[in-house]
């Protein structure tokens, strides 16, 4: 079985990212790009991670009228990486136009829908006008992204549960705001240990500072995949 876990390379600058992917390994693990990093750096640092074996999650979120987006998923999709996403509440029409820009592509890559932020709490949907709490909303999300034709979410593994009971199987839940049991949860409010998300329901669990900021990120990584029982 191949590992789930997709490490968040939340950097600043690309020799910070290339040093940590050097200390991982590719067979254990794919990394995610994200809007910071990727600013600083561009399609060079995505095409060096290539390089050394890895998958890549470009983690930019796009959400745009549906031309500019499909353009951006593209373009992504032209720089070979592994899963791209986009915000769900920029529609049906931007989301199908998503779609369809990688249709063409003999190996197109994951296309996720952003439903509700991990760091996103109830009362802070209650203050932004929403009336449903976090879970409501991310159910109703993805049933519209899953009605465009995406290929999955991004979740809470708090919300995985009922996902897969609606969504079946073939849904691919990613689940970021994944913490070691004992790690300090930061910025994010549900969150979940990687063996209890896989139980939840997910199928791919982003970690970052767990990996990221231990002293050994390898060991840490190689502690994740014990505890997930893929690695001795």
């Amino acid at each position: 079985m191949t590992s789930p876990v997709v490490v968040a390379l939340d950097y600043s600058e690309a020799s910070l990212a290339l040093d940590l992917a050097q200390r991982l390994s590719p067979d254990l693990c794919r990394l995610k790009v994200g809007k910071e990093l990727f600013t600083s750096s561009g399609p060079a640092l995505v095409e060096q991670l290539q390089q050394l074996g890895y998958e890549v999650f470009l983690d930019l979120k796009f959400h745009d009228i549906p031309n500019t987006v499909a353009g951006a998923v593209r373009a992504a999709a032209q720089l070979g990486v592994w899963m791209v996403n986009v915000h769900v509440s920029g529609g049906r029409r931007m989301m199908e136009a998503a779609g369809q820009a990688l249709s063409t592509f003999a190996q197109k890559p994951f296309l996720i829908g952003v439903t509700v932020l991990t760091s996103t709490s109830d009362e802070e949907l209650r203050e932004m006008g929403y009336t449903e709490l976090s879970q409501e909303r991310v159910l109703r999300l993805a049933a519209l992204a899953a009605d465009s034709g995406l290929d999955g979410v991004v979740c809470s593994a708090l919300e995985a549960t009922a996902l897969r009971q609606v969504r079946g199987s073939e849904f691919c839940l990613v689940t970021p705001g994944i913490r070691l049991s004992g790690d300090d949860p930061a910025d994010q409010r549900r969150v979940t240990t990687p063996a209890d998300a896989l139980a939840m329901g997910s199928d791919y669990l982003v970690i970052g500072r767990s990996i990221t900021a231990a002293t050994d990120p390898l060991a840490a990584l190689q502690r994740v995949n014990r505890e997930l029982g893929l690695a001795p």
